[in-house]
């Protein structure tokens, strides 16, 4: 298979990084360029300014094509938003043949019929990701190709979006000049590119911790078994700091990222930072501890959050490889200590790895999703993406889902 190039773009509530990369015969990928820049016209993982969005989507896609001199006509692009929800859904079809092997297509049909789930008409169904498969009551199988049985069941995670966000988002895509190629939530792909197989299988969430939001992914047995994304992330600490020092948001972000820690006593007690203010001086001196017990505060609200969404999918104590920190708040100084304080767990932050080609910005947490949305693209058969809503009547949208079930339950 020849060489080519495929994109991405992780579409944040603070940045906004489009990447390039070449993809060889053995489905390894090179960085050929990579833009990132401010985010505009978003809040919390959602559009609420579809031209400002235009706008800085379009400035990091114009920044990456200049770096890997290739012209980005489609791209993956990740979703994330407390629009986004998931549940388990389970799909059975009869194998026309029992004397014939399982196929490709008997596979696609039970895919397909786990996708018919009862949703609102205002949701669309963006992943439907297989956990393992069921073959005449043989439980736990990882690819059913090839086997003989009368039966196929497949255990699914399906993910749902809300219409108007998920379009807004493409809107502001194909305002750029680009063509949304897939919709991946960003959970999903910060996963494919910091979690370890083995971590997988053991039982491990991961937790990236962006701008506006923190996406949370609970893996067991080596799928995934429960997704979410919390409305909070790293600008809710800088305002906090805001609030408890009275200083401008670009100062409470610089002093985060230069002098934040989420531990007070790893702090030196009479160690002073100088920090821009609002007032007449212009700055003002204060203890560093302070900045700390802020951000402590902050922070373990969060991974109480976190705990709460795990426990919805799993028991904690099933998670032996414990937590993975991504995102661009995950580099705060002593965020894994404090997760493994609060949570229990065994914590670590993650770093995309095995990356070849302009990849120096990359070994960085804050890339983990755009990396992860590269990775997730590659494993094509894994993303269902339907672009087109359904605009029929009521009655003719009836019809129309009779019809498609008849299609699936029934084989070929």
């Amino acid at each position: 298979m020849a060489n080519h190039s495929i994109a991405a773009i992780d579409v944040g509530t603070t940045k906004i990084c489009t990447i390039v990369a070449e993809v060889d015969q053995h489905q390894d990928l090179r960085i050929l360029g990579v833009g990132v820049g401010p985010s505009a016209g978003l809040a919390r993982g959602m559009v609420d300014n579809i031209q400002a969005g235009i706008e800085a989507i379009a400035s990091s896609v114009e920044r990456a094509e200049r770096a890997s001199g290739t012209r980005i006509l489609s791209a993956h692009v990740g979703i994330a938003g407390p629009h986004v929800s998931s549940m388990n859904s389970r799909g059975i079809v009869a194998i026309g043949d029992p004397r014939h092997p399982i196929t490709d297509d008997d596979v696609q049909r039970a895919l397909e019929s786990a996708r018919i789930v009862n949703v609102p008409t205002n949701r669309e169904v963006i992943h439907v990701v297989p956990r393992y498969y069921v073959v005449d009551g043989q439980d736990h199988v990882i690819d059913p190709s090839g086997m003989f049985g009368s039966r196929l069941d497949v255990e699914t995670h399906v993910v749902t979006s809300s219409s108007s966000a998920m379009h807004n988002l493409m809107q502001c895509i194909e305002g750029a000049g680009v063509r949304t190629e897939s919709l991946i939530l960003e959970p999903l792909a910060s996963a494919e590119a910091v979690l370890s197989r083995e971590e997988m299988q053991q039982g491990v969430v991961i937790v990236d911790i962006g701008g506006g939001t923190t996406d949370v992914a609970v893996f067991v047995d080596g799928a995934v078994v429960h997704t979410a994304v919390l409305p909070i992330g790293g600008i809710h600490m800088t305002r906090d700091l805001v609030v408890a020092l009275r200083v401008p948001q670009p100062a409470a972000e610089l002093a985060k990222r230069k002098y934040g820690h989420v531990i007070p006593s790893m702090v030196s007690e009479d160690e002073e930072v100088e920090v821009e203010a609002f007032g007449s001086e212009g700055s003002k001196q204060m203890p560093r501890r302070l900045l700390a017990q802020v951000l402590q505060a902050r922070t373990e609200e969060l991974f109480e959050l976190v705990l709460t969404e795990i426990r919805r999918g799993a028991d904690p104590e099933v998670l032996s490889a414990g937590m993975v920190l991504s995102g661009g708040a995950s580099s705060v100084p002593g965020i894994d200590l404090l997760a493994e304080e609060v949570m229990g767990l065994p914590a670590r932050v993650g770093r995309p790895q095995h990356l070849a080609g302009l990849s120096d910005l990359l070994h960085d947490p804050a890339y983990a999703t755009s990396v992860g949305l590269l990775r997730w693209a590659l494993k094509e058969q894994e993303v269902m993406f339907r672009s087109t809503p359904v605009v029929a009547p009521a009655l003719g949208g009836i019809f129309k889902k009779v019809a498609h079930l008849m299609r699936v339950i029934l084989p070929q």
